[in-house]
C-alpha cells in the first residue's frame, strides 16, 4: 500500500514539475519579448532636439558678468543660441528691463520692452553669438533686471521659447 502511495506521489510530483516548467517557460518567453521590445524602442526612438540660449558678458564669456553698475552706465552683452532640433530654427529676441516687481516665469516676463531684435534662422547643429547689445538704467536700485526672451517664429505666429535674466545693483 505504501508503495502505491509513493507511486502516486511521484506521478503528482512529476506532473507538478511539468506544470511548473511550462509556466516558467511561458514567463521567460514573455519577459524576453518585453525586454526586446524596450531595446528596439530605445534604439529606434529619436532623441528629442533642443535649443541652447545664453547671455555672455562684453568679453563674450558666460562667467564674470557684472552685477554692479552706475546710473546711465552702458552695460554691453551678447546673446547666444544653439540649434540642435534636427531642423532649422527661426527666432527673435526681446530685451526687457525689469525690477524687483517684475514677474519672471517659464512663460515670459512682464518687464518693460526695451528692444526687439528679430528674424534670425539657424540651421541644425549651429551655435551663433548675436550682439553686442547695450542697455542702461536711469534709476538707482537693487534688483534691476536685464531680461532676454527667446521667441520662436513659426510662419506668422510667435511662440515664447525661453527666458534668461541678470540682476543688477544700480548705484549713483
Amino acid at each position: 500500500m505504501n508503495e502505491i502511495n509513493n507511486k502516486d506521489e511521484r506521478k503528482d510530483s512529476k506532473s507538478s514539475d511539468k506544470q511548473f516548467e511550462k509556466i516558467l517557460k511561458i514567463c521567460l518567453i514573455i519577459g524576453i519579448l518585453i525586454v526586446s521590445g524596450f531595446i528596439i524602442y530605445y534604439i529606434f526612438k529619436p532623441e528629442p532636439g533642443y535649443v541652447t540660449f545664453g547671455i555672455l558678458n562684453e568679453n563674450q564669456e558666460a562667467e564674470g558678468f557684472t552685477t554692479e553698475a552706475s546710473i546711465n552706465e552702458t552695460i554691453s552683452f551678447y546673446l547666444t543660441v544653439g540649434n540642435y532640433l534636427k531642423r532649422e530654427f527661426t527666432f527673435r529676441f526681446k530685451i526687457l528691463k525689469g525690477n524687483n516687481e517684475s514677474n519672471l516665469s517659464s512663460s515670459g516676463s512682464n518687464g518693460t520692452l526695451y528692444l526687439t531684435i528679430g528674424n534670425f534662422t539657424l540651421e541644425n547643429n549651429i551655435e551663433q553669438i548675436y550682439g553686442s547689445y547695450n542697455i542702461s538704467f536711469s534709476e538707482v536700485g537693487e534688483n534691476q533686471i536685464i531680461i532676454a526672451e527667446l521667441w520662436q517664429i513659426k510662419g506668422v505666429v510667435e511662440e515664447f521659447h525661453n527666458i534668461l535674466w541678470i540682476r543688477l545693483n544700480i548705484t549713483n
